[in-house]
């Protein structure tokens, strides 16, 4: 009887053994796609943004931008939910009436983090309109340090001493960037008689600072819940263009009533809304192939590749200080994206929320990627 559940088990052991292999080669190829478009997004999207803000002629409305990017990730989401309806008109209608008004306490709970995502965005683009892009992608990593603290504060989560290590690293390089950028900047900055370094510098870390805040409040007020990602993009996407609407009357009301809604808006500028809202959602989908190692990879690359275009793209003068800090920036990525030892792991799984390592890797890897992945 024994010998005979124990063949049992050996088969079916074997036979999960044969399964994970055949899915190995499929994995590994997901794997270094999600890699790409990991890379490709962080990147391009910082790129592009600095390249048609520093253009000569009629700047586009930031603003109008936002609004824009969350109506068109508000359809795509509408449209993905309607095709999981199997295009299903009154099913769809009926479906976000009881997920959107008659759950209203839950899409509530959204206003506050949707009120922080659009005013990062809107920092994002102060912030690379003033800063050269390799600057701003190395400085924007401190959103890893600010989703830690505040993981530790709000949630009572625990870092392991090679965690703690990065962090250290991390603010280290980040200082490094901000000396070498300081001494430079006249240089470094296309156009620097309308932009100014000091203004991205503040824009740049508040929006690190509302990341990781809004990354975690999101976490601990939605903590259980089973709406899908894109449910959860038409809640933020209401809230993102209520808030970013009054946003744009608010600080472009008059220019806009002028000139329109969509002055300045060229084919680039177009790619530039396209990449925020649908990079996003691209991003969303292929995350979950990715582990919290090659997330960290992916920054890292992005790090890279935003630093080599930009000495291409716009002459940013790359000297040992940048080196130092970015190297250093890159370094504590990794370190920090590393699996976490079996007795850290431990201590870390004390808290309630974290019934697995991929719970709170998932968390914890949040700070690596742009807002998008989690929730937008």
């Amino acid at each position: 009887m024994h010998s005979g559940t124990g063949g049992g088990h050996h088969s079916g052991t074997a036979q999960q053994t044969t399964a994970n292999q055949s899915q190995n080669p499929v994995n590994r190829k997901l794997k270094y796609i999600s890699l790409a478009v990991l890379v490709v997004q962080n990147a391009s999207l910082i790129l592009s943004i600095r390249y048609v803000r520093t253009l000569p002629g009629d700047r586009f409305f930031a603003t109008s931008a936002v609004v824009m990017a969350e109506v068109l990730k508000v359809l795509t989401c509408l449209l993905l939910i309607l095709l999981q309806k199997r295009l299903n008109v009154k099913q769809t209608v009926l479906f976000l009436v009881d997920a959107v008004i008659y759950q209203y306490k839950d899409t509530l709970k959204l206003a506050v983090p949707s009120l922080i995502y659009t005013l990062q965005n809107n920092l994002q683009y102060v912030a690379i309109s003033n800063l050269p892009a390799a600057t701003f992608q190395v400085t924007y990593q401190l959103k890893i340090l600010t989703t830690a603290l505040f993981s530790v504060l709000m949630l009572r989560k625990s870092l392991s001493r090679v965690q703690w290590v990065s962090l250290l690293l991390l603010f280290t390089g980040v200082a490094i960037v901000q000396v070498q950028q300081e001494g430079k900047k006249e240089t470094s900055v296309v156009d620097s008689s309308t932009q100014s370094y000091i203004v991205g510098l503040v824009a740049v870390v508040i929006s690190c600072m509302s990341s990781g805040f809004a990354g975690v409040y999101f976490e601990k007020i939605l903590k259980g819940s089973s709406a899908s990602v894109w449910v959860r993009n038409v809640q933020l996407g209401i809230f993102g263009m209520s808030l970013g609407m009054l946003g744009l009357w608010w600080n472009d009301g008059a220019a806009v009533a002028e000139r329109g809604f969509l002055h300045g808006y060229t084919s680039m500028v177009w790619c530039v809304i396209l990449n925020q809202a649908f990079g996003g959602l691209l991003v969303a989908v292929v995350v979950k192939y990715a582990d919290n190692i090659l997330k960290g990879f992916a920054t890292s690359f992005s790090i890279i590749v935003s630093t080599v275009l930009s000495i291409h793209l716009f002459g940013f003068h790359l000297d040992l200080l940048f080196t130092v800090g970015a190297g250093l920036v890159i370094a504590a990525v990794c370190m920090y994206s590393l699996p976490r030892t079996t007795g850290s792991s431990d201590s870390s799984s004390s808290s309630a929320s974290s019934p697995s390592p991929r719970t709170n890797g998932g968390v914890e890897m949040e700070a690596f990627l742009p807002k998008s992945v989690l929730v937008k």
